[in-house]
């Protein structure tokens, strides 16, 4: 993880903070209306997805273009798998051996573009009680209106694009948000407690004895 992306999570950390500051105290007067009381399990949802959302914003958009950054000389990236031939020319750069591919900027790259997607999948599971196919289509949908927003320069409120428009990102947001899923289906179906069944007891009956 770089520098540059360290200090996004922090902004967004910073963000989430303020945002839960906001939300929390209707929802706990919406609470104390509805159910005479706190309930923790709502309290901790909606911190979670805030939390989420602002992380992932912050990591794909911070930090923003300042007047010594350098413009892009490509906007957008449209052959699948590209990251695998850009992990091996970093490899053959830094002159290292290909069985250190794990160590390139490129594949943790590669896999944080995946781990980044994981939690909406988690969500859609737990929360949102969505299929697989349904939150394959939340993870593509949400990941191409981010890099139609990086590739249009935030929607002209950036000076240029600053990020780019890649299909590889595309796809491994995608199986990130499906990988979730997968998680949190074996998730609930560990959480999920077996209808206890008692034993029938054995009871002596008398046959003298008036019932």
């Amino acid at each position: 993880m770089t520098n540059a992306q360290v200090t996004a999570l922090q902004y967004g950390f910073i963000g989430f903070l303020a945002l839960w500051a906001v939300v929390l105290v209707p929802q706990l007067i919406t609470q104390l209306a509805r159910y005479g009381g706190l309930r923790l399990r709502g309290i901790a949802t909606t911190a979670a997805v805030l939390l989420y959302g602002c992380m992932t914003l912050a990591v794909v958009f911070l930090p923003l273009p300042g007047p010594g950054t350098r413009r892009l000389s490509q906007t957008v990236q449209l052959h699948p798998f590209q990251w695998i031939t850009d992990m091996h020319t970093e490899l053959l750069k830094h002159g290292e051996p290909l069985s250190q591919w794990f160590t390139t900027q490129t594949f943790q790259q590669a896999c944080l573009n995946v781990l980044l997607f994981v939690p909406l999948g988690v969500f859609a599971r737990l929360l949102w009680r969505r299929g697989l196919t349904g939150t394959v289509l939340i993870g593509f949908a949400a990941s191409l209106s981010i890099e139609v927003t990086q590739v249009t320069a935030n929607f002209g409120t950036a000076p240029y694009a600053y990020r780019i428009f890649d299909v590889d990102d595309l796809m491994n947001n995608t199986f990130g948000a499906a990988a979730g899923w997968v998680f949190g289906a074996l998730l609930l179906a560990l959480l999920r407690s077996p209808i206890g069944v008692q034993p029938a007891r054995s009871e002596r009956v008398h046959l003298a004895q008036p019932r």
